[in-house]
């Protein structure tokens, strides 16, 4: 089963470097990880997409949990939750076809963000599935270049319940 685990931890040296190294002493392949600041300063937030059963998770949390300078650990996979990728990509593109590919990039809401004499640059966020789909239809113009964040992801919020209209 597939989990995205998103570790809160103190921004100091060497950090990632102890949560990737639990991973792989434990032999399981990271996916996708996405590193970056949190709300709060001094705080990072890794998210870690991996694969393994409930039980196996819950031991790599606990073990995560014993490192330093990890404060708090939640497998987002079992909750509901919001999870984004960043993907750019150079396609192939002339005067001729330049049209063509806007149209197939506009109902993913991509964008152009760089134009070369013979490409395009093509920005795109969404799911892991949406940006496999836009990639499979660029790739007959010609794939120069690809790269991808790996997912970022956060719980969602808890929903608000709708007051109660009081009658006079």
């Amino acid at each position: 089963m597939r989990h995205i685990i998103s570790i809160l931890v103190n921004n100091q040296p060497r950090v990632l470097a102890r949560v990737a190294s639990l991973f792989g002493r434990r032999n399981f392949n990271i996916e996708s990880i996405s590193v970056g600041e949190s709300e709060e300063p001094g705080l990072s937030r890794i998210v870690i997409v991996t694969h393994g059963d409930a039980r196996t998770m819950e031991q790599v949390s606990k073990h995560l949990h014993k490192l330093i300078d990890v404060i708090k650990v939640q497998d987002l996979s079992i909750q509901q939750s919001v999870a984004r990728e960043l993907l750019l990509v150079k396609v192939g593109a002339t005067a001729s076809n330049r049209a063509e590919i806007q149209g197939i990039i506009e109902p993913f809401r991509a964008s152009v963000v760089d134009v070369g004499i013979n490409s395009l640059m093509i920005q795109a966020t969404g799911d892991r599935e949406k940006l496999d789909a836009l990639i499979e239809l660029l790739r007959p113009y010609g794939i120069k270049e690809l790269a991808r964040t790996g997912i970022t992801a956060l719980p969602r919020s808890m929903q608000i319940q709708p007051k109660a209209h009081m009658h006079a």
